[in-house]
């Protein structure tokens, strides 16, 4: 269970990008997170595993109050937390199966993961997440020669081999084209059901929220201005969430 109490974030300039947010995340749901952009929702996603700081409030996971984590205990609930970015954040000068194996970091002596040495089981097991995700023989393929669909394919392929719980995906097919963000939400959507892992997915479409959500939050301006069922987003509630000058589709 992920529990956040009173969320606040408080850019040093003054922005306020989460304002007194809260909600629950039961394991195992698939919980998209909506708005225009600039309303928080990256923030929100990084303020969970303390990439970003939060300026005030509480985030529980499993009980463990993450906020008040220290440091070294703050690696281990990250190791257990995977991330998908929007821009893949990949190191393009290394090989596909390189950047997967970046996901054991959190598991591994990090004076051999500097010089890419890993054990042969969890290069078997990054081998076996690129076959996942249609990849394997990409495996020594430098990742800037991939498409953007085959990069963000490496992404989630990475998060999996910290053998995550939860994922929070930020915009991950923001910069994609229909189809294919179609492929990769479906990738989201198996790592949901057949291996049980929570999803917090931040999305502009209300489309693929349709389709893949179990529930949504959305944020206007920092604020929560709506917790439920992707069905029960009505015309009045689109306004709310997109502005009264938002053209609904989808």
């Amino acid at each position: 269970m992920l529990r956040v109490e009173n969320l606040t974030k408080i850019y040093d300039d003054g922005t306020v990008a989460l304002k007194e947010v809260s909600f629950e995340v039961p394991d195992g749901q698939f919980l998209a997170v909506i708005g225009l952009s600039g309303s928080g929702k990256s923030t929100l996603l990084r303020c969970i595993n303390r990439l970003v700081e939060p300026t005030s409030g509480k985030i529980f996971w499993n009980e463990e109050d993450v906020t008040a984590a220290p440091q070294e205990d703050l690696r281990q609930v990250r190791r257990r937390i995977g991330m998908v970015f929007q821009h893949f954040n990949l190191v393009h000068r290394s090989t596909v199966i390189t950047n997967v194996l970046a996901g054991r970091l959190g598991y591994v002596n990090p004076a051999l993961s500097i010089l890419n040495r890993f054990p042969k089981e969890d290069v078997q097991k990054a081998i076996a997440q690129l076959e996942r995700v249609g990849l394997a023989e990409k495996a020594k393929a430098r990742a800037d020669e991939l498409s953007g669909g085959q990069q963000q394919r490496v992404g989630i392929a990475r998060a999996m081999m910290q053998d995550p719980e939860m994922i929070l995906a930020d915009e991950p097919v923001a910069s994609l084209d229909p189809v294919l963000a179609h492929s990769i939400m479906q990738y989201l959507e198996r790592i949901n059901t057949d291996d049980g892992v929570t999803v917090l997915c931040s999305l502009h479409f209300l489309d693929l929220v349709h389709r893949y959500a179990d529930r949504a939050i959305a944020l206007n301006r920092g604020e929560l201005v709506f917790d439920g069922e992707p069905k029960a987003i009505d015309d009045d509630r689109f306004k709310a969430i997109y502005g009264q000058e938002a053209e609904r589709v989808g």
